[in-house]
């Protein structure tokens, strides 16, 4: 589970240098002789969660979810995680009391099904 606030349209900067650390060669892939790299994280799932101050439509149909695609499809599967799902969190700077808490119930039953 990998979960961040969009900053600027993307991750923050701390959460990427820490993504760049992790995910290095050795751990995530090695290159190969006979091919380009292995993925060596295959058979694992990933949950990312972005909660952003715009709605979360704007940020997926609009700006086309370019941070969280860029993560998935450049980091994730490249390393063999499959499949990659999300969950956008908007407009939290006006999320009451209520909706806070269907937030955080939604993201209570992804973790007891194991999503």
């Amino acid at each position: 589970v990998l979960i961040y606030p969009l900053w600027m349209g993307t991750m923050p900067a701390l959460f990427k240098a820490f993504i760049e650390q992790v995910f290095r060669p050795g751990f995530a892939m090695d290159e190969q002789r006979d091919r380009p790299w292995s993925a060596k994280l295959a058979g694992r799932s990933a949950r990312v969660v972005i909660t952003m101050g715009m709605p979360a439509a704007a940020y997926r149909w609009f700006f086309g979810a370019h941070s969280l695609r860029s993560l998935e499809r450049n980091i994730l599967k490249f390393c063999g995680i499959k499949p990659v799902r999300s969950f956008l969190v908007g407009m939290v700077d006006d999320a009451g009391g209520g909706r806070h808490q269907r937030y955080l119930d939604k993201m209570r039953g992804l973790g007891a099904r194991g999503q």
